[in-house]
């Protein structure tokens, strides 16, 4: 089995509502995401997918979205209303039903691409150098 990994990255910023440490308040990350895909077991091809390709839909679907964005949890009364004011000054939001966390991010991300690369093994969002969430099914 092998299995190639692309990765992208964007900038943005967000809180973590309910949460004890220093995440509570709004911070931002030079986010890092790697987008993994395993060759069937069935494919004798000598590429598993283009890279081109590859990047081509996490930019799509992650960078060109959250790039520079305040990325907020609709479930949170105050992420909302620092969202209002973010887009009354016309500056980019991200609206979220859950909280920003690396886990919930790469899930989401993992949900929205699955459907466009078939053999897609993992998301992994790294929210620092040395920390990151990884999901796969």
């Amino acid at each position: 089995m092998i299995a190639v990994t692309k990765t992208v990255k964007f900038d943005a910023a967000h809180i973590l509502t309910n949460h004890a440490g220093l995440c509570k308040n709004l911070h931002g990350h030079t986010y890092r995401v790697d987008v993994s895909v395993a060759q069937a077991p069935d494919d004798e091809s000598d590429m598993v997918i283009d890279f081109k390709e590859l990047k081509r839909i996490a930019t799509e679907t992650i960078c060109d979205r959250f790039d520079h964005a305040f990325i907020y949890s609709t479930a949170s009364e105050g992420e909302r209303e620092i969202a209002a004011v973010v887009e009354r000054h016309g500056m980019r939001t991200v609206a979220i039903p859950f909280r920003s966390t690396a886990e919930n991010l790469a899930r989401m991300f993992y949900g929205e691409m699955k459907s466009r690369i078939p053999n897609l093994a993992s998301v992994k969002v790294w929210e620092t150098a040395d920390s990151c969430a990884e999901y796969w099914e």
